[in-house]
């Protein structure tokens, strides 16, 4: 097994035996169905792809709200058919996962909040105040370098986030909880992948 999809539904703390409080993100993966096993004979490589929510109106060519492609190994390929459910219990035996999600778009943002410069001075006539400041310099190279922190679109980005703990699972409801923050508002998709 080599991950699942799930659907963010938000965040809680957990409270150890010992008293500690663990941050934790709860993530609802529904059973994904296999709708394709690729081989290396046939494709190059040997890979599952897994779909995840079922239209309500499916067509020929889209059943299912999303689909992702995850990795296995050669001699798994047979363990798999197409049309079988994976679900959270098959995260059981892994202490830790990898997380991809979309992170919270935060449209056009200035550089203090986008890279978080320091304001300038509010008095004395000055006019700099959250204004990026010098961007490039003179007739060499007459140019701005490539990279400049500036203003622009900030988040609505793939954000990955590795050695993930998982925390709790739960078979019946579908649920894993996993330590700390994963990228992205409620609702969104996360990719949970085996490290």
């Amino acid at each position: 097994m080599s991950g699942i999809i799930g659907k963010k539904v938000g965040m809680t703390r957990l409270i150890k035996d010992d008293g500690r409080v663990i941050p934790i993100t709860v993530v609802e993966c529904e059973p994904n169905e296999i709708t394709q096993i690729k081989t290396t004979e046939k494709d190059g490589y040997p890979a599952l792809v897994l779909g995840f929510v079922k239209l309500k109106k499916p067509t020929k060519t889209k059943k299912f709200k999303l689909q992702r492609e995850f990795r296995i190994k050669d001699d798994e390929t047979d363990s798999y058919k197409k049309g079988d459910s994976l679900s959270v219990e098959s995260l059981k035996e892994f202490e830790t996962v990898t997380v991809t999600s979309t992170s919270k778009g935060k449209g056009f943002q200035g550089v203090i909040k986008r890279h978080n410069f320091s304001r300038g001075p509010e008095t004395h006539g000055s006019h700099h105040h959250r204004r990026p400041g010098s961007i490039g310099a003179c007739t060499k190279p007459g140019r701005v370098a490539k990279g400049k922190k500036l203003p622009g679109q900030m988040g609505s980005k793939q954000v990955t986030r590795r050695g993930v703990s998982i925390e709790l699972l739960d078979e019946k409801k579908n649920i894993i909880c996993l330590k700390g923050a994963v990228p992205g508002a409620k609702d969104s998709i996360v990719i949970i992948k085996t490290n």
